[in-house]
């Protein structure tokens, strides 16, 4: 929900990580806009220009299977889909949106990678303009934050400390 109170994190650090993202063509003024927002963004938090990789996909339903491939050779710290899906006349919008989105999860979950969705479901082009930005770059902090905690949680207790207070013991 643009606007809605998404809380803080008081300590978002890339440096180090490894990030995959996922861009589907489809809709691709809005998922261009995505991805410039979320790989500004990861910069911004430290992520190596060089340890984001980027792959392009016809549309949605099409992001889950690049997202295996990429968790599968198991050289990321998190991964990021980009896409954009516009409410239209039939009811394909309500199973592209469904499918992709549970497939997203799946992948996440079947490798142990956390994955930051960021497939927008619109009814129309000007709420998709209207999220591009913001979600492009919720997405690449939700990536870094997942990717410290699933870090932390897998490696000690320092993650109990992460969960509860937003920061890893330094």
């Amino acid at each position: 929900m643009q606007g809605a109170e998404k809380g803080t994190h008081t300590h978002l650090d890339g440096s180090g990580l490894t990030i995959g993202i996922v861009q589907a063509r489809f809709n691709e003024g809005i998922t261009n806009a995505l991805f410039d927002a979320c790989r500004n963004e990861l910069i911004a938090l430290g992520v190596s220009e060089d340890n984001i990789d980027h792959v392009t996909v016809p549309g949605a339903l099409e992001v889950p299977l690049a997202l295996q491939a990429m968790a599968s050779r198991g050289e990321y710290d998190a991964l990021v889909a980009l896409g954009c899906i516009i409410r239209g006349e039939t009811y394909h919008f309500e199973l592209v949106a469904n499918e992709s989105g549970a497939s997203v999860t799946r992948v996440g979950l079947d490798y142990d990678l956390p994955i930051a969705n960021a497939i927008l479901t619109t009814e129309n082009l000007e709420q998709a303009i209207a999220r591009q930005t913001e979600k492009g770059a919720d997405a690449a902090r939700v990536a870094v934050e997942m990717a410290q905690l699933v870090s932390a949680l897998a490696v000690n207790d320092d993650g109990m400390d992460f969960l509860m207070n937003g920061e890893q013991d330094q």
